[in-house]
């Protein structure tokens, strides 16, 4: 992850100092706060460049009139939305149940669309990712936890 050297490097040192719990307690946080800024950019339907995703193709369906849920409606749930956090790692993954779903559409993959085995070209979403406002989050987050301490 290339985009979060530069904050790696500012604090690697300083958070050598602290004991492995502030470390996951911090983790956590981090985590969780990154968890709720992806799931609003996910609502809002933007990658984290901040452009929008592509929409949605025209539905091919027997029943009449739109489908009015938005995309990804339940996967940016806490439930499916999981966090992970060590003394060294915080992290946001998508649960195992709609992992592949997930990598379909933050890669731009081909996929099943029916049981019969109709497929589809599906345009890359990056759900998740860092935009400049989570690395700044990171940066104040891990900034207040030593000024704190």
């Amino acid at each position: 992850m290339s985009e979060l050297a530069p904050l790696e490097t500012l604090c690697n040192g300083l958070l050598t100092q602290i004991s492995a719990t502030e470390r996951r307690k911090l983790a956590r946080q981090i985590a969780t706060a990154l968890r709720q800024s992806q799931a609003q950019r996910i609502a809002r339907q933007q990658d984290p460049d901040g452009s929008s995703f592509s929409p949605r193709k025209p539905q091919l369906r027997k029943k009449k009139g739109a489908i009015r849920r938005a995309m990804f409606a339940k996967m940016r749930t806490a439930k499916w939305l999981k966090i992970e956090a060590t003394p060294d790692t915080a992290t946001v993954v998508f649960a195992d149940a709609v992992q592949h779903m997930a990598d379909v559409h933050q890669h731009g993959l081909r996929d099943k669309v029916n049981p019969r085995g109709l497929t589809a070209q599906f345009p890359a979403r990056r759900l998740l990712g860092f935009s400049h406002a989570d690395t700044d989050m990171v940066q104040d987050a891990v900034l207040a936890h030593l000024a704190a301490r």
